[in-house]
């Protein structure tokens, strides 16, 4: 299966690794993979969860050359960076000079151990800081300087890592990446964190004849989560302009056109999911000069979906469990949660059916980036299961936690 989905450098020159952090269990990590693409991930955890999935697709061989996987990460131990090179993933992701360190570190243990062979290298990535930053709130753009994620281009820093990594007998420079934001639906912004990629490979081919054989562009991809929402760029729209990109400033540069892949997650896993919610208590807020407003209680919120809260991020609603009576009008609401913080809000804004009553159902669609992923137990809620559904079959991807899910963890 992995030589037929994964060549080693991809099909067309371009290989897609699903961001793990949107949401990943292994049997998310199965269909991923059976799809062809990899698994991005960015902790021990999400890459255990990915070599699991990769054993029950590829086999258990494939575990030892875990090409369609990778692993980032602003503060990796040398004991993470080790077990990523001991299964040789195909993207080991360095953030920061200390990392060159620790992976060649890494490294000798694993010829000492016999994991690698006296003359085998550990291949990394530096990820950079290219001063481009897109998409919605400030923490989800990434590319800016004062953060902490990459390597700053502009400071010299990456460059700095690249040098080392080169001079370094048990690293070998694999590639350069780049992730500029999240919740993108431009996509000059890549155009423009693709110059400043090339260029720096450029830079180092120059200087010390060694070019980069591929090139990330991260993800970032956005996707529509109200009708308000512009409509997001197609896959095919994003591989175009990219490929276009890529291949126009090499042949400026008089550079062979790198491996290029990307990373998205919200934009494959986000529409295909949707929250239910159970109507739990109606209250209707005078707020003066004839206005009101409809405050709708439901049976979860921030511990399931902390995004409105964290970034103000809108979501919408509708009514799930009945065809609601169009002759009852609509009505100005809030769908808020049942924690005990006033910014539990789970729909800042809606118009909801004005004979909505306790008991109905409401959906919440989009929610399957960073809703489960991010999920906590604040006020002990027990975190929602997930379920899969497909053609008249359903089953959980993920069981409801229970009381005595929470309990069997106190000492």
């Amino acid at each position: 299966m992995a030589e037929e989905f994964w060549p080693p450098y991809g099909m067309n020159g371009g290989t897609a690794f699903y961001a793990g952090k949107a949401f990943l269990t292994t049997a998310v990590g199965q269909m991923v993979l059976q799809e062809g693409m990899g698994i991005d991930t960015a902790s021990r955890i999400e890459l255990a969860v990915g070599l699991s999935a990769l054993q029950e697709v590829d086999g258990v061989e494939a575990v030892d050359r875990a090409g369609r996987l990778g692993l980032h990460g602003n503060a990796k131990t040398q004991a993470e960076i080790a077990v990523a090179l001991a299964h040789r993933v195909g993207h080991l992701v360095l953030d920061s000079r200390e990392e060159v360190d620790l992976a060649a570190a890494a490294v000798r243990g694993l010829r000492e151990a016999g994991t690698y062979g006296p003359e085998e290298t550990g291949a990394v990535m530096v990820r950079l800081t290219t001063g481009v930053h897109a998409g919605g709130h400030e923490y989800i753009a990434t590319a800016h300087e004062d953060q902490k994620f990459g390597l700053s281009v502009t400071t010299g820093a990456a460059r700095e890592a690249i040098d080392a990594i080169i001079a370094a007998p048990e690293l070998s420079l694999h590639g350069l990446h780049s992730h500029i934001g999240s919740q993108i639906m431009d996509l000059a912004g890549f155009r423009e964190a693709a110059r400043v990629v090339l260029t720096l490979r450029h830079e180092v081919a120059r200087d010390t004849g060694i070019l980069a054989e591929e090139v990330d562009l991260g993800g970032g991809y956005g996707i529509a989560y109200t009708v308000a929402d512009p409509v997001p760029p197609s896959p095919a729209q994003v591989a175009r302009v990219l490929a276009d990109t890529v291949r126009s400033l090499c042949t400026e540069l008089g550079d062979s056109v790198p491996h290029v892949s990307v990373e998205p997650g919200r934009s494959v896993v986000g529409p295909s999911t949707l929250t239910l919610y159970a109507v739990t208590g109606l209250k209707r807020v005078e707020l003066g000069e004839g206005a009101s407003r409809l405050y709708v209680s439901v049976d979860g919120g921030m511990s399931d979906n902390i995004r409105p809260a964290l970034y103000d991020a809108a979501y919408t609603a509708l009514v799930a469990n009945r065809l609601p009576d169009p002759a009852a009008g609509l009505v100005r609401s809030r769908v808020v949660g049942k924690h005990c913080e006033s910014g539990d809000v789970v729909v800042r804004d809606v118009d909801l059916p004005a004979d909505l009553a306790v008991g109905d159902v409401l959906a919440v669609p989009a929610t399957g980036a960073y809703g489960r992923s991010m999920a906590s137990n604040y006020n002990l809620f027990t975190r929602p299961g997930v379920a899969w559904v497909h053609e008249g079959e359903q089953g959980w991807l993920l069981r409801p936690e229970t009381v005595e899910d929470l309990l069997r963890l106190e000492g």
